[in-house]
């Protein structure tokens, strides 16, 4: 019997960590059916030319934020289209799983950058679950792009019981009944195959809409109290808590340690945080965080990951749009007037402009935005006398204040003013001590969000890029092999969920890619418009020639680098991973090799 599609003598990658071997990968109704040299292809097989290529598993991205893009476009297409595969949503305690339309709008559009305007009509026009078990079933009835799997929001379950008004109350707690709920559905989606629960202790992170804009999300209102409730559940069971801390003040990092330990009488807890990076506004906690980690994984019996961007931190933002303003108060305050002449006549205030000025100084208040205007450059705006200059040069040449000159121009062109920074990551021995550590799993491209300011979807090739030039002038940090597993199977292993390896039996999600295509294009920024979102101009990178196919569950996804008509329309791509069900499977690569 002939397979369906032979990818034929390419250079393959298991997943595993070993270096590629040349060898062709037969498919048959899903699934991989046979790895090794010189298979066969019948009349009707379509064949895959790999020669000169990598071929490798579908990607794993653990931190997205596509719960509310999978309602209008299941296809996830900016994903799939760079060898992503499978996507974890449910990020940064914010899930749709349920709560009443207006709530979960509130929740996640401001904070995630999406617009409210598209987001609540559409819940309230598709929205009919209420349930963990309920929303893993309409998500099975999406002809779904890649294959997801969740989290559970805790700001979702929280709102939920308390009542959004509760819920971000300072004084309130979840009554005992209340806190059984909770328990109860997080055990009901542990039941049905979520990961795992998200929290957040982001007080920056804000709600949407008008009855409690500007409040904090409501799992910041949670005590360490509720947490350890809900994260007994999560260590019993070997899954996962994924947690925000205050980066701002970095300290309640310790305990996100801690919790993970095991401290020689328990189970250790699958803890995984945001984010090991190289921050200009702080060059040290990284590495504090690496020796902790180190600390609590080998000798304290902690299972502690920090995810890590392989790539630099870039922003772009439309004005004062941008998250990073919410770091102080006085940038909050803009971004809770909603009306763009208000808002412009706040900032022509005196009394307001010196206070924006004082916090935006302070030297000793922990932030995780540099707020150095040397970084900041102008890229877009009405007056081109001004574009490609940082808004410290701006303010040398017109004699000004920096800070000035930026609410200047804020005022005078609103969001037609676009600007760019660079926060983190851009120090290369850095990054690549932050890509080799051991307690690290590659992730947070926040695919699905910050639509206007930021665009990691590609995080996956601009890696094997790093990876490979390093290659090329001979100072090699990594393998290609062990990038590949640092892609894939390192973060399903973790996770425990079916992904991320190319063995008999398996589903074959495989990607093929040309390293030729490996080339500056796939750090270029653009920007596409999203037609669901009003025509919203989203921010990508594109890598065409890198990518030569993408296959999900055996099916064609991605041809020639561009997404087929069919993804995210026909059904028998994407499935719905629960954690701890594997797939049948049988020899590695390794063992075929023998």
């Amino acid at each position: 019997m002939h397979p369906e599609i032979l990818i034929r003598g390419g250079r393959v990658f298991d997943g595993n960590g070993g270096e590629g071997v040349e060898a062709d990968v037969a498919i048959q109704d899903g699934a991989i059916v046979a790895i090794g040299p010189g298979l066969e292809a019948g009349p009707d097989t379509r064949v895959i030319e790999a020669a000169g290529r990598w071929v490798t598993p579908g990607f794993v991205d653990m931190h997205t934020h596509y719960d509310a893009e999978v309602e209008f476009d299941p296809s996830l297409h900016e994903s799939v289209r760079h060898g992503v595969t499978t996507v974890l949503t449910g990020s940064c305690s914010l899930s749709m799983v349920m709560g009443e339309p207006q709530d979960l709008a509130d929740q996640f559009c401001r904070v995630e950058a999406i617009p409210r305007e598209v987001v609540l009509p559409l819940l309230e026009r598709v929205k009919d679950w209420d349930s963990p078990r309920e929303y893993i079933a309409h998500l099975k009835g999406l002809p779904l792009g890649p294959n997801v799997a969740c989290l559970l929001g805790h700001s979702t379950i929280r709102s939920a019981v308390m009542g959004l008004g509760r819920s971000v109350e300072k004084k309130e707690r979840p009554t005992p009944a209340e806190m059984r709920r909770m328990e109860d559905l997080l055990n009901e989606a542990l039941d049905v195959g979520f990961v795992g629960l998200s929290i957040s202790t982001l007080p920056w992170d804000k709600l949407d809409g008008e009855v409690y804009r500007s409040r904090p999300m409501p799992s910041v209102f949670g005590s360490w109290r509720e947490y350890r409730r809900l994260a007994k559940h999560l260590r019993r069971r070997g899954r996962v808590l994924q947690a925000v801390p205050n980066i701002s003040t970095k300290v309640n990092i310790f305990l996100f340690l801690l919790i993970s330990a095991g401290l020689f009488v328990r189970k250790a807890l699958k803890t995984t945080l945001i984010s090991m990076m190289d921050v200009r506004a702080d060059r040290f906690a990284f590495r504090i965080a690496g020796v902790m980690s180190r600390v609590v994984n080998r000798i304290l019996g902690g299972d502690f990951r920090m995810q890590a961007l392989p790539e630099p931190f870039d922003l772009y933002a439309d004005g004062m749009d941008i998250v990073v303003f919410e770091e102080f108060e006085a940038g909050t305050a803009a971004l809770h007037v909603t009306d763009q002449l208000a808002r412009t006549a706040l900032m022509r205030d005196p009394a307001y402009r010196k206070r924006f000025k004082r916090q935006w100084r302070r030297k000793l208040v922990p932030r995780a935005y540099h707020r150095d205007l040397r970084y900041a450059e102008v890229v877009r705006c009405p007056d081109a006398s001004v574009v490609g200059k940082t808004f410290a040069a701006l303010g040398e040449e017109r004699g000004q204040d920096a800070i000035d000159v930026f609410l200047d121009l804020v005022i005078e062109h609103g969001r037609a003013l676009r600007w760019y920074t660079l926060m983190g990551n851009d120090r290369p021995a850095w990054l690549r001590w932050i890509l080799t550590h051991p307690d690290i799993l590659i992730g947070f491209s926040d695919a699905g969000a910050h639509l206007r300011n930021m665009a990691h979807y590609n995080f996956p090739m601009r890696l094997l890029k790093r990876v490979r030039d390093a290659e090329r002038e001979g100072a090699p940090f990594m393998s290609v092999g062990r990038a590949v597993e640092r892609l894939s199977s390192e973060i399903a292993r973790w996770l425990d969920v079916d992904a991320g390896v190319l063995a008999v039996g398996k589903r074959a999600d495989v990607v093929v890619i040309d390293p030729a295509g490996l080339d500056e294009a796939v750090e270029a920024i653009h920007e596409e418009p999203v037609p669901e979102l009003n025509g919203l101009p989203r921010l990508v990178r594109r890598n065409p020639r890198a990518v030569d196919a993408v296959l999900v569950n055996g099916r064609l996804a991605v041809e020639a680098g561009e997404p087929v008509a069919e993804l995210g329309h026909a059904p028998g791509y994407g499935r719905v991973l629960e954690a701890g069900v594997e797939s049948p499977g049988t020899p590695t690569l390794s063992a075929l090799r023998v």
